[in-house]
């Protein structure tokens, strides 16, 4: 079996933190409270949030914002 770690600190897995969500976990709150993972060094709460479906684009991807969002930041300026 391959396993792929998600958390070093507390030895969680892809597949453990896959489990609390299917188990009805769906916040990195939620995940640390089910199996402690993101509640030490925090390096794996990106990931963690990844695998939830809440992820924010990996660094230096592109991100484009709605014309409505754009026209408001020109107003504050």
């Amino acid at each position: 079996m391959d396993r792929v770690f998600v958390c070093s600190c507390f030895g969680i897995t892809e597949q453990q933190v896959k489990q609390h969500a299917e188990s009805g976990a769906c916040t990195p709150r939620q995940i640390a409270s089910a199996c402690k993972a993101g509640t030490d060094c925090g390096s794996c709460v990106r990931r963690i949030q990844a695998l939830l479906g809440r992820g924010a684009p990996p660094r230096g991807e592109l991100v484009t914002r709605p014309a409505a969002a754009v026209a408001r930041l020109g107003e504050a300026a």
